[in-house]
């Protein structure tokens, strides 16, 4: 069994970035994010905080919106408009969940598709349905890189998807299908999950419920990639896969943490850059 090491690429991706960030900064641009926090939970303002570091880390301009849980819709889409509007900011991120008098899809359609580093926009996850180039994202995008750095390609394999939300499941899935994968796609009204995963070559899973993949769920030389993160009363933080036994008759298998997290980040970092390299063709095309 091999650890899919996130923590590791993440790390040299970073340093690939800030390479690539220090070339466009001689031409002038420094990749800008902003980063807009309604409310205080605590697991966004720390995602928040993480973001903001790892910004720092590479040497992109990252700005966060604080806002309070009772701003209104409309006062959220005007911060979001002059975003849209800001030559110094490349890339813009709504960090979710929103409180509910604000309406997501609402939100996420304001801001503009070239700034769209999280993927998140209509018009970016038809691109990606229809595999033309376009911004995939984070989480999604590093699942794939890290596969690809441990030379799994997905042709012709049979991947199983557990959780099917907008933001990992659905485009997961089809990245997969992108990539030549047979994608099945299971949820919260499948009334079998095991039968699925356990015929499959890959099997992703970011539903949030502690242990959902149990062994017997697998077969043996499967890849398995925990995109869940759950954290328990007794404070430690695990996947959506019961570890220790799966890990037994994995072939690769993800840990939490230190897999696929810090992978979103660094997909997000180089979404912000790519903004970046659209801001720089804009540039020298006049």
């Amino acid at each position: 069994m091999t650890l899919l090491d996130g923590k590791s690429l993440s790390a040299e991706i970073e340093n690939s970035l800030a390479k690539d960030i220090s070339t466009l900064s001689h031409n002038g641009i420094t990749p800008g994010l902003a980063v807009i926090l309604v409310g205080n939970n605590p697991a966004s303002c720390a995602y928040v905080q993480m973001k903001a570091k790892a910004c720092k880390r590479v040497g992109i301009y990252s700005l966060t919106h604080e806002m309070p849980s009772t701003i209104t819709e409309e006062e959220l889409l005007s911060v979001i408009r002059n975003l849209n509007d800001n030559p110094n900011i490349d890339g813009i991120l709504v960090q979710l969940p929103l409180p509910p008098h604000i309406q997501t899809a609402k939100v996420l359609e304001c801001i503009d598709p070239k700034k769209d580093v999280d993927g998140f926009h209509p018009f970016n996850l038809g691109r990606l349905v229809a595999n033309v180039e376009t911004f995939a994202p984070a989480t999604p995008l590093g699942v794939m890189r890290l596969l690809s750095h441990y030379e799994i390609n997905p042709s012709g394999k049979d991947v199983v998807m557990v959780g099917m939300s907008n933001i990992v499941g659905k485009p997961l899935s089809a990245l997969m299908l992108n990539a030549g994968a047979s994608v099945s796609c299971c949820h919260i009204l499948t009334r079998d999950v095991g039968a699925y995963t356990r015929g499959a070559d890959i099997v992703c899973v970011g539903v949030g419920k502690p242990g959902l993949i149990k062994a017997d769920m697998i077969k043996t030389g499967a890849v398995v990639v925990d995109i869940g993160i759950n954290r328990l009363e007794s404070g430690g933080i695990v996947g959506d896969v019961d570890f220790e036994p799966v890990a037994k008759k994995a072939s690769f298998i993800t840990p939490v943490p230190g897999g696929v997290g810090p992978m979103t980040i660094a997909a997000l970092l180089q979404n912000t850059c790519k903004a970046a390299l659209y801001r720089l063709e804009k540039k020298e095309a006049r």
